[in-house]
């Protein structure tokens, strides 16, 4: 099965599962008002509770997807986001759905662990940067999903329905990759567990300038991307709004899976993430000249396009086992996490007290964050 497109295709479809459990309630998060109205705030937490799971035990997850197998784990989090998503279809009170989505967060973060780590693995050498491109488009692919088929679907259908489908949609992967993962080679030894090696697991990652590397980077792309989004709108054009807006992250993929995949013939990923920060930093400089350009801001979503698939793709490169894949990319769901928790509040503060000029600056910082450290590890690793 090693360089099998249509098992790579189905692991990213699988993925695109995994972003859907985000995003089958943001999308719809201004109708859940009618189904809870006495929710209130406690509503954000069905947004938010997925991504507080992936900040606490990101790297426990890794663990435990190496431990179980990464073929039983990616199985067993698709059918335990069906059953999932079969219990919220019945709408269940508010705190049982926040008990849900719960246990959501954990077959999300099972699933963004075991399919990248197994997709690095069945690629060939001259598959690997184009299917894992593929694999970090997921999340904006998800959303766009989302936005064009699941909301409308809610609102003609019910909310039910919605959660019905997806249910289905995760179930489909199940029994699709089922007798196709059986195929694949025998894993390695299987990893400790306990307190103990937790710990020293945490130490062995955030130590490394292997195995940090993408999670760290990672970190300040999440913190803008989805914060950029949400703040923006309000100091674009109406004119122009819906159409910039809905383009960015169409950008993003398209740049990501045209020009991220022809660099990465020829350069190092890392290289191509710190060109990607390099961009965007300059891309913050023209909005703070020209604040809130259309050009600016598409020419943004291309730079950070180049950030998103190679920060993927930079695993396999820098990290040569599976299981340090798989810390790795556990150290990018905890990172990711972080980054989308943290991004649009701290947006948003800055912004009531300074006003759109804080938002380049802030993203400015962050992604030179970025820059500095992908060159600071790079120097550390060539002294190892």
């Amino acid at each position: 099965m090693r360089g099998s497109w249509p098992l790579i295709l189905a692991l990213w479809g699988a993925g695109l599962g995994a972003a859907m459990q985000y995003a089958k309630i943001s999308v719809i998060y201004d109708l859940l008002g009618n189904i809870y109205p006495d929710g209130g705030i406690a509503l954000g937490w069905l947004v938010s509770v997925v991504g507080g799971i992936g900040i606490v035990l990101g790297v426990v997850a890794a663990m435990l997807v190496a431990r179980v197998r990464y073929r039983r784990a990616l199985l067993g989090a698709l059918w335990l986001g069906a059953a999932v998503s079969l219990g919220q279809a019945m709408l269940p009170p508010l705190p049982v759905m926040l008990a849900l989505r719960l246990v959501e967060g954990i077959s999300h973060l099972a699933i963004v662990v075991a399919a990248p780590t197994l997709i690095a693995q069945i690629a060939t050498n001259a598959q690997r940067g184009l299917a894992l491109s593929l694999w970090g488009t997921f999340f904006g692919v998800a959303f766009a999903l989302m936005a064009w088929a699941g909301r409308p679907l809610a609102i003609h259908a019910g909310i039910p329905a919605l959660f019905a489908v997806h249910a289905f949609y995760m179930a489909g992967f199940a029994l699709y990759l089922s007798p196709r993962l059986r195929t694949l080679p025998q894993e390695g030894e299987m990893p400790a567990f306990s307190m103990a090696s937790i710990l020293a697991t945490h130490r062995a990652i955030y130590s490394s300038a292997r195995i940090s590397a993408p999670g760290l980077g990672w970190l300040f792309y999440t913190f803008c991307f989805v914060s950029i989004l949400t703040v923006l709108p309000p100091y674009l054009d109406p004119a122009v709004r819906t159409v910039i807006m809905g383009t960015m992250p169409l950008v993003s993929i398209v740049v990501s899976m045209t020009l991220g995949v022809v660099l990465l013939c020829y350069i190092a990923a890392v290289q191509v993430v710190i060109l990607g920060f390099g961009l965007s930093m300059l891309c913050m400089v023209w909005l703070w000249v020209m604040p809130a350009l259309p050009l600016a801001c598409l020419a943004l979503a291309g730079a950070m396009g180049l950030i998103q698939g190679a920060s993927f793709a930079a695993v396999p490169q820098l990290n040569d086992t599976a299981v340090a894949q798989t810390q790795a990319n556990g150290a990018m769901a905890q990172m990711g996490n972080l980054g989308n928790t943290l991004g649009t509040p701290v947006m948003v503060l800055e912004l009531a007290g300074w006003g759109y000029l804080s938002l380049p600056l802030l993203a400015g910082v962050a992604f030179a964050c970025g820059l500095i450290l992908h060159i600071f590890f790079a120097a550390m690793r060539r002294k190892m």
